[in-house]
């Protein structure tokens, strides 16, 4: 592609608000941005005198540039952090975070379930959150359970009970599937949860002791009682997640610089409680500044599609920023509330904000020491294999139970170490059942035979067995057609088979690796063999587990593909159908009553 004419594009462009796309000269867009203006902030770029060496990088890659005009410029940043999160351009700053936030979610049943949700907003219902882990709300639904009786069971789960099951009895679950229940009490319970987990605790007291009181003036004694405990544990609660705070609703947002690692820590508090924190590291563009990086980590983090949730009416920030009214701006639109952004000196929020800085600070230091340990691992691995460099290290494992069921498992590990986007499994078909031999070559065909990218090709592939597997290993690789080739590693477990006395085999076993029992390489190899084991042992599990549940439903007479299907689909896989009485089972499309009997019988004969 020709040399790309700034002078040119520069006449045409417009003075709009908008967003623009650098491209490189394989069409790849490499930078994203947007402006008040256009053709003011493009221009800028082409100034002879640029003293910043990263844009001065950039621009030396740029073969065309794309424009979106928009209305305003709040609507210009939404599409520019759209695009980022579209494109990765290497140039920006990425907030690399693809996991969603978790939520509770309280479906729209006739009897509404409390659940663990993560993801798209698929199921109907009400979202409440976010929360910074999975751990955090597993804590929150375990509590909400033994005050609220609200059932938190599988849809297939409570459509298949005929009695009330064990969480009834522990009187964490007001047994709505069975009608132990009025529909109004539930709804009752229902509404206190959703008071509670919109910060309305204090309202859901309020109400309890109102109720209580109600009980006692028509003796009923044993209800009083039961709302007395509700009352004392949900006080109990409070006094345990409670924090000495004015602020109902703000997220704290720290930041700190250490040894070219950028970290920013964020504080979330929601109902004058700490719901919890955590510390993102954003990739940085080289010689990128503090207030661009925190520009761009706002932007990512609140706009992004799906986080209107998450947004704070008060958001406090560790230093100035340009762009803070347009993030107000556009977080407020999106919101539909007012949001502020601020920085304090002083007060409770410079005291959580000292916090949330004293956080950022930290995670920066254990994650450069645990890198540190990392590399020095890898250091020495380099050394005692003699290569120059160790970018990709790929392990093989091989399960299975008594030859049946067999599953190959590939690990990968880079730099940063394990790699689990890279992870593969594979279901071994057509050799003799046992034969891990076969087994090993089967897997290695199916991960190298097609590879395009040299990149893709590991330094060094770890084979987790003896001689037999290292030289199967070797055979295939006799006819590589690559110009790179990886450095095979058998790795023999001792006799005891215990940890730190595996012999490192290389030249199809004909020479070993002597290793100390404590060294960090050693560790590391490890480290990579236990991962595959661990991958390969799960993904035989669940493969045995199918067709143990297959099987159960192939074994009666009269039920096909289709009839297992249904039922398992119809209620809610193979514990609904297990669950399942006749009556709930002569339901399901084209399952007949002689059908239901025989199929309940059958499994209970088997169980």
């Amino acid at each position: 592609m020709s040399e790309f004419d700034h002078g040119q594009f520069l006449k045409t462009l417009s003075s709009e608000p908008g967003v623009y796309r650098m491209l490189d000269s394989e069409q790849q867009v490499i930078y994203v941005g947007k402006a008040k203006n256009l053709k003011k902030r493009v221009s800028s770029y082409f100034r002879s005198n640029l003293t910043d060496s990263k844009t001065r990088v950039l621009v030396s890659n740029i073969c065309d540039i794309e424009v979106t005009l928009t209305n305003t410029e709040t609507e210009a940043l939404l599409l520019e952090n759209n695009l980022i999160k579209k494109y990765q351009p290497r140039y920006n700053i990425l907030l690399r975070d693809d996991k969603s936030y978790p939520y509770i979610l309280l479906t729209n049943h006739k009897h509404p379930r409390l659940a663990f949700h993560r993801g798209s907003r698929k199921v109907k219902g009400e979202y409440f959150g976010p929360f910074p882990s999975a751990g955090a709300v597993s804590e929150s639904l375990r509590l909400m359970q033994k005050i609220f009786p609200v059932r938190q069971c599988e849809d297939a789960y409570y459509r298949a009970r005929s009695r009330p099951c064990l969480q009834y009895q522990l009187k964490r679950c007001s047994a709505p599937c069975v009608n132990k229940v009025t529909e109004q009490e539930y709804g009752e319970q229902v509404d206190y949860v959703r008071k509670f987990l919109t910060g309305k605790s204090h309202e859901v007291i309020a109400d309890l002791i109102k109720k209580m009181e109600a009980a006692s003036k028509d003796l009923n004694f044993e209800l009083a009682a039961k709302v007395r405990d509700q009352i004392m544990l949900l006080r109990k609660m409070q006094e345990q997640q409670s924090i000495s705070g004015n602020f109902a609703e703000m997220d704290v947002v720290g930041f700190a610089h250490l040894n070219g690692l950028n970290g920013i820590h964020l504080l979330m508090i929601r109902d004058h409680k700490v719901l919890g924190s955590k510390t993102y590291f954003p990739k940085v563009p080289k010689d990128s500044g503090q207030e661009e990086i925190l520009t761009s980590f706002l932007g990512q983090y609140y706009l992004a599609p799906g986080a209107t949730g998450r947004i704070a009416k008060e958001i406090i920030l560790p230093f100035e920023i340009e762009e803070s009214s347009v993030l107000s701006e556009a977080l407020t639109q999106i919101s539909e509330r007012k949001v502020s952004l601020k920085v304090v000196t002083r007060g409770e929020r410079a005291q959580y904000l000292q916090l949330a800085n004293k956080n950022a600070l930290n995670s920066i230091t254990v994650k450069q020491s645990t890198q540190d340990s990392i590399n020095k691992r890898y250091a020495q691995l380099k050394a005692t294999l003699r290569l120059d460099d160790i970018n990709r290290m790929e392990c093989f494992d091989i399960s299975h139970t008594m030859g049946e069921n067999t599953v190959a498992s590939c690990v990968v590990f880079d730099s940063q170490g394990p790699n689990n986007k890279e992870y593969r499994r594979y279901n071994v078909t057509g050799i003799t059942g046992g034969d891990d031999y076969a087994a090993m070559e089967f897997a290695l065909n199916k991960r190298y035979n097609k590879v395009v990218d040299e990149d893709k090709i590991p330094d060094v592939i770890f084979i987790d067995g003896g001689k037999g597997q290292l030289g199967r290993a070797e055979q295939y690789f006799a006819t590589w057609p690559h110009a790179k080739m990886p450095l095979l590693v058998g790795v023999a477990k001792g006799t005891s088979r215990k940890p730190g006395l595996e012999t490192l085999l290389i030249d199809g076993g004909r020479k070993t690796i002597p290793m100390d029992s404590d060294a960090p390489a050693l560790h590391l190899i490890q480290h990579i063999r236990d991962e595959s084991h661990r991958f390969a042992i799960a993904g035989h599990r669940n493969k045995r587990q199918k067709q143990r549940t297959q099987s159960l439903l192939e074994e009666i007479n009269g039920v096909g593909s289709k009839r297992r299907q249904t039922l398992l689909k119809y209620l809610g896989g193979m514990q609904g159908v297990k669950a399942a009485n006749i009556e709930q089972l002569k339901k399901v499309p084209g399952i007949s009553p002689d059908m239901a009997e025989k199929i309940f019988n059958h499994l209970h004969d088997k169980g």
